[in-house]
C-alpha cells in the first residue's frame, strides 16, 4: 500500500489513500486476502459500489481505478504474476448534464465590474485570480507574495497545482493591479486574505463570491469558485482561443478535460437551427 501511494502526493494522496481504504475494508469484510483477489472479487467489489453503497458511476468508475492500480504496482514489484482486476468492466460514466457550469459572458463582466469597486481589495483579487488566471481555489488562496516575480519581461506568479508542480503563470496588467490592491505594500505573507487578516481559505473565497454575485445581480442556484474557472476556459473558447492554447493555459493533462468544459456547443444562441433558419430565410 504505501509503496502505491508513494506516487502521489498532497491532495491526490489523501483521495486515492481514502478509495484505497474503500477496498481493502470490503475484503476485510468479505474475509478476502487483497492479495489472493481474482477477477470475480474485483467484479463483486463493483456490484457492492453500484448495487449496495448506490454511488454514482464516477465514483465507482474513480475508486475501481484505484484498485487496478493498486495491482498494476504489485504486478510491477513482483509481488502478484498478474493483476486480478484485469478485463473487469468499468462502468460507462455519463457526461455532465448540468448546462450550468460557468458564467456567461455578460455575467462575468457584472462580476468584475462589482468586484473592482469593492472596497475590500482581496474581492478583485479574487475574483482576478479565479477568472482571468483560471487558478483553482487552492492555488489562489495558497499564493504568497514571494511567489510575484518577472521572467523575460513578464510579471509572473509562481502557483503550486496539482501534485506540487509549480508553474509559472503570466499577470495580465489588470490582474497585476488587482494584486497589487491585496498586496498594499506588504513584502511576505498570502496574497488573499480575509476579513481577520490571516489567509483566505476556500470557505471565506466562497462566501465572498456569493455575496459579490448576489451584488452584482447574479442569480445561479450555486454559486462556487470553481464556476470561475469553467468561465475561464468557456470565455477563451468563445474568444476564439484555440483548443490546444485553451488546454495549456488551463493546464489540463488532456484536450478531451477542456472540451467537457465547452458548453457552448450546447448553447441555445448558437443552436444550428437558427443557422438553418437564416439559410432558408427566403423560403420563410
Amino acid at each position: 500500500m504505501s509503496a502505491y501511494l508513494g506516487r502521489y502526493r498532497g491532495d491526490s494522496r489523501l483521495h486515492t489513500d481514502s478509495d484505497l481504504r474503500v477496498f481493502l475494508t470490503w475484503c476485510t469484510d468479505q474475509d478476502l486476502e487483497p492479495l489472493s483477489a481474482v477477477r470475480v472479487d474485483i467484479e463483486r467489489y463493483v456490484r457492492w459500489l453500484q448495487d449496495v453503497r448506490r454511488f454514482q458511476p464516477s465514483t465507482v468508475s474513480r475508486r475501481l481505478s484505484v484498485a487496478i492500480g493498486f495491482y498494476r504496482v504489485c504486478v510491477i514489484d513482483g509481488i502478484l504474476p498478474h493483476s486480478p482486476a484485469d478485463y473487469v468492466r468499468r462502468p460507462v460514466v455519463p457526461p455532465p448534464e448540468s448546462p450550468t457550469l460557468g458564467l456567461g459572458h455578460l455575467q462575468f463582466e457584472a462580476l468584475i465590474t462589482t468586484a473592482r469597486r469593492s472596497a475590500n481589495p482581496n474581492d478583485f483579487a479574487l475574483i482576478a485570480m479565479l477568472g482571468l488566471l483560471g487558478l483553482r481555489i487552492f492555488e489562489a488562496c495558497g499564493a504568497n507574495i514571494n511567489d510575484i516575480g518577472e521572467e523575460h519581461g513578464h510579471r509572473v506568479l509562481r502557483v503550486r497545482g496539482k501534485g506540487g508542480k509549480v508553474v509559472l503563470i503570466p499577470l495580465p496588467p489588470a490582474v497585476a493591479r488587482a494584486v497589487d490592491r491585496a498586496v498594499d505594500g506588504r513584502i511576505d505573507g498570502p496574497i488573499l486574505r480575509n476579513t481577520l487578516g490571516a489567509r483566505m481559505d476556500r470557505h471565506a473565497a466562497t462566501r465572498r463570491l456569493k455575496h459579490l454575485a448576489a451584488s452584482a445581480g447574479i442569480r445561479m442556484p450555486r454559486m462556487h469558485p470553481h464556476m470561475l474557472r469553467h468561465t475561464f476556459v468557456t470565455t477563451m473558447l468563445d474568444a476564439g482561443v484555440s483548443l490546444r492554447d485553451v488546454q495549456i493555459a488551463a493546464r489540463h493533462a488532456g484536450p478531451r478535460t477542456t472540451m467537457r468544459y465547452d458548453r457552448a456547443r450546447k448553447n441555445l444562441d448558437r443552436h444550428p437551427n437558427y443557422i438553418l433558419a437564416a439559410y432558408m430565410a427566403s423560403g420563410t
